[in-house]
């Protein structure tokens, strides 16, 4: 338990900041599962899925991609999460070890913006299930989309709003609001998810014909585009690789957090795509095409039950993993960069209403570049999970003093609050990951730019703080111990 009278210089500490005292770490494991439940169940999610087979891959290759992707996700996630769980520390004061308290602010602000950046996709994406739901209940609503403001048909926008305020509404009673939400909005998405391969299994009369769709791709086309699947499967979770912290501080022990993210992202989210591929490939069947964006397959059916029970699961499922993926984090990031003004629900607040400046229907639709994006933002994040792994596994022995974080003069400090050493493995990790997008001759790097970055930086962060003859910390707070 950390002691009452612990307290840290004012622009480093905060309540919000602060170890989470064992008595309040109440996350168990079937918190973890249901929280990625929610997580992985979204329409970005089903529709990158989806993506798979409109961009030629059979049904299995395009499942060996996704069970491929997220194993090597997972083993991340734990390795990434043990300090969290152990120390009941958050990612924004966590990293200050691999880059200085000062330094730190670089992967904590480039974390914030693509976190906010998700939460405008995914609440774009959301609002559009309400807009369909509301086109059931309310005469003339369609009518309302010839008008447009800034871009956006005023049906969607209104239903943005909607959607802008139950996010709000959620986030202003902090974790524990979050933790209960999580607990039936995910099984919840499961089930409806099931009901869809129903469907696509009656439409095609059996699962064989699901199966028997060939790939469009010759070998050597799928040789490329396969690596590319992985990392831009990679890169849609990629953020949380990096802020698994910000949930694992609450575990209860390590041993819930291993479990529960075990059962949560890789079983579910492989049931999750492989629902997505085979109604996906129902669709191909019954319709003709690949419909790859879940509202429209439901405005396909031209049947208001339907569409309404499906609306609402899309909603509850994105409002889910926004809640969970997208505001937990730059939240605590917020928290982070001005804990003398914000707590974590002025914080999350910030955060949603800035997703709103991202604009995201200007964009969203161009779906012809989504693994483009997606495997840029895990090369650019890559680089920050391998420094840490590194600082915590290999420099520091898993063994952190934990009120050097918070302290001006801690042993965080370094070069006035910069870990030079740290920066320079960061753009090296930043350099292997984009230099395919330089150097044609190397454009396969950038094809695996997520394990590039995390590799670079993992190595050069090691072997420059070991060339400095880093000197491990102990921890003055009672590590828990892993219970496997």
């Amino acid at each position: 338990m950390v002691e009452e009278s612990f307290a840290g210089d004012a622009g480093l500490y905060n309540p919000d900041l602060a170890p989470v005292e064992k008595t309040k770490r109440r996350w168990t494991w079937i918190n973890f599962s249901t929280v990625w439940m929610g997580m992985v169940h979204n329409i970005v999610a089903y529709e990158t899925a989806a993506a798979l087979m409109s961009q030629g891959f059979s049904v299995t290759q395009a499942l060996m991609a996704i069970v491929l992707a997220n194993v090597v996700l997972v083993v991340a996630l734990w390795i990434n999460g043990v300090a969290g769980a152990k120390y009941g520390l958050p990612f924004p004061v966590l990293v200050r070890a691999a880059f200085g308290y000062r330094g730190a602010q670089i992967p904590v602000m480039l974390r914030a913006f693509v976190a906010i950046f998700w939460f405008a996709v995914q609440s774009y994406a959301g609002s559009l299930a309400i807009n369909a739901l509301f086109g059931v209940f309310i005469p003339g609503w369609a009518n309302l989309g010839h008008v447009s403001l800034v871009g956006l048909p005023v049906n969607v926008g209104i239903a943005f709003l909607l959607f802008w305020i139950l996010h709000a509404v959620i986030i202003s009673h902090g974790m524990d609001r979050i933790r209960h939400f999580e607990l039936w909005a995910g099984p919840m998405v499961i089930i409806m998810g099931l009901i869809a391969v129903g469907w696509a299994v009656s439409s095609a009369h059996g699962v064989g014909p699901l199966f028997a769709q060939p790939s469009k791709l010759t070998a050597s086309q799928f040789a490329v585009a396969f690596p590319v699947a992985v990392t831009g499967l990679i890169g849609v979770w990629a953020t949380l690789v990096l802020n698994i912290p910000d949930f694992t501080r609450f575990s209860r022990s390590q041993r819930d957090q291993i479990i529960g993210q075990t059962i949560g992202l890789p079983i579910t989210a492989i049931v999750f795509s492989l629902a997505s591929v085979i109604t996906t490939s129902g669709a191909l069947i019954a319709f003709g095409s690949a419909i790859s964006n879940p509202v429209l397959l439901l405005q396909k059916f031209h049947n208001p039950i339907i569409l309404i029970v499906g609306a609402v699961t899309l909603t509850v499922a994105t409002l889910s993993v926004n809640v969970a993926a997208n505001v937990v984090s730059p939240a605590y990031d917020l928290v982070n960069a001005f804990p003398k003004r914000l707590d974590f629900v002025k914080a999350g607040i910030l955060a949603i209403a800035i997703g709103v400046l991202f604009a995201p229907w200007t964009w969203f639709n161009n779906a012809s570049t989504i693994f483009n994006v997606l495997g840029a933002i895990g090369g650019a994040l890559g680089p920050v999970a391998g420094l840490m792994m590194a600082d915590f596994y290999m420099v520091r022995r898993r063994n952190y003093d934990v009120r050097q974080f918070y302290f001006y003069d801690g042993a965080f400090r370094y070069q006035n609050g910069w870990n030079v050493r740290g920066l320079l493995a960061f753009g090296l990790g930043i350099l292997g990951a984009f230099i395919g997008l330089i150097v044609p001759a190397l454009h396969t790097l950038y094809t695996y730019s997520w394990f590039v970055g995390i590799a670079l930086s993992f190595v050069s962060y090691t072997l420059l703080m070991q060339a400095a003859a880093a000197t491990p910390a102990r921890s003055v707070i009672e590590p828990v111990e892993m219970e496997l």
